[in-house]
């Protein structure tokens, strides 16, 4: 049930939060380059690795 209430919450707020996302990943272009987005390997439940994705920063 969480999980269905997570995957619907998330379809509805995506129209919502994508003009957003486009104008800071813009932004990160003409301030820092490309490329906009970077992984980063980090430990999660139970110590098993996941890759987060995340816009670049300072």
């Amino acid at each position: 049930m969480k999980r269905f209430f997570d995957v619907s919450l998330i379809l509805l707020s995506l129209p919502l939060l994508l003009p957003l996302l486009v104008v800071v990943a813009l932004l990160v272009r003409v301030k820092l380059g490309a490329p906009v987005l970077f992984r980063q390997v980090r430990p999660g439940l139970a110590g098993t690795p996941f890759t987060m994705v995340k816009f670049k920063g300072i």
